[in-house]
């Protein structure tokens, strides 16, 4: 069976193995020590004051949109550049996703889109640290204080990405992150949501354990029975077990971070002078955590896909991230979204392909893709 050389994956060592059996011979399986033990490690590492633990990535974003009271008739901006669940999670409240067209050199959300998308109804900003970098949160930040909008970071993609020298999980109002396999350090399907802010951490847990008031730990404690609903909430409880994959994981997250930027660094060497491909720029004042490792395929429409045909014959696992999501079917169809309301955006879509990128990818499988896609007729 041909190699292939994914474009991410996790790692899993034998500490992480060791740290999953402990729990697993414990008295907490879920909502026990190793999550409090989690969210406080996270936090530690971003400079979040608060930290709430969800099973996935997506719950996150949802939990945050339910934190920032968005409900029916309210609008949320939201770029179309990005997995579907960034906009999802509006819609699983009711508001209206209200797509944001990007800048062409980053492809993250544009300010200035922003700005002229603004309304009445407009209560929230979802940013996406697109493929690790990130966005320009000063100027997102100055739009949303100016006009009294919560400002959400779907920074699922940038565990460890930084903004004029702070952590991305201590600068929006909130800040959703995910911990699946392909992530920078993985729960097995995980999430979090970071925020400075108590009363939004307090609404969070509750709405992570069915609106209920206290945990089965707290009771537990407390020597009770007795709870309460208060609110209407989901089951997004994140469990020891993957938590304490998490602790272990997180341990080695700075070496993987470090290996994610030298692979970017001779990606781009080695992609400079290449013509026909080039390479999306960073952030005025950001440090990538490099996700993704996106080219873009200069020329007409279709060397994008003759490009990825002939990689993947090669064994290398390139792939596209991500379709508009305005483009999707459900979106035309439930909000007449299509083309044209998101140019850049949808002439970006037929140029980008993502490359193989994690944190024990060897120099001689970065060789491997570096020849691949200077050896290809496109």
């Amino acid at each position: 069976m041909r190699r292939v050389i994914p474009y991410g994956r996790q790692t899993i060592d034998d500490e992480d193995i060791k740290a999953v059996v402990e729990v697993l011979k414990s008295d907490w399986l879920t909502t026990g020590p190793k999550v409090e033990e989690f969210e406080r490690a996270i936090c530690s590492f971003t400079s979040a004051k608060r930290g709430v633990a969800v099973s996935n990535g997506t719950a996150a974003l949802h939990t945050a949109i339910a934190a920032a009271g968005i409900g029916p008739g309210d609008e949320v901006l939201v770029t179309p550049m990005t997995f579907a669940a960034s906009a999802n999670c509006i819609l699983y409240q009711g508001g209206k996703p209200i797509f944001v067209d990007i800048d062409p050199d980053t492809l993250l959300i544009d300010p200035d889109q922003v700005r002229a998308k603004i309304t009445k109804d407009t209560k929230a900003i979802v940013s996406v640290d697109y493929a690790g970098n990130p966005c320009p949160y000063d100027e997102l930040l100055e739009i949303a204080h100016e006009r009294d909008l919560i400002l959400i970071s779907d920074a699922c993609h940038a565990l460890g990405a930084e903004y004029n020298g702070k952590n991305v999980g201590a600068l929006a109002d909130l800040t959703a992150l995910s911990f699946h396999p392909v992530k920078h350090i993985t729960t097995g399907e995980g999430g979090m949501v970071l925020t400075q802010n108590d009363e939004l951490e307090a609404k969070m847990r509750r709405f992570r354990n069915h609106g209920i008031d206290r945990t089965a730990r707290q009771r537990e404690a407390d020597q009770t029975w007795f709870y309460e609903m208060i609110e209407l909430g989901y089951n997004y409880r994140l469990t020891d077990i993957q938590c304490a994959l998490g602790i272990s994981q997180l341990k080695k997250l700075p070496l993987w971070l470090e290996r994610r930027r030298e692979i970017a660094a001779k990606y781009h060497d080695a992609f400079r002078d290449l013509d026909g491909i080039h390479a999306l720029k960073e952030t005025p004042g950001g440090k990538h955590a490099y996700h993704l490792f996106v080219i873009e395929v200069d020329g007409k429409p279709g060397r994008r896909n003759k490009l990825f045909a002939e990689l993947r014959n090669k064994g290398i696992g390139a792939n596209v991230h991500y379709i508009p999501v305005h483009l999707h079917p459900y979106y035309v169809k439930t909000l007449g979204t299509g083309m044209g309301l998101c140019p850049i955006a949808e002439e970006a879509y037929q140029r980008i392909l993502s490359l193989p990128m994690f944190g024990t990818m060897t120099d001689e499988e970065v060789q491997e893709v570096i020849d691949a896609v200077k050896g290809s007729v496109f």
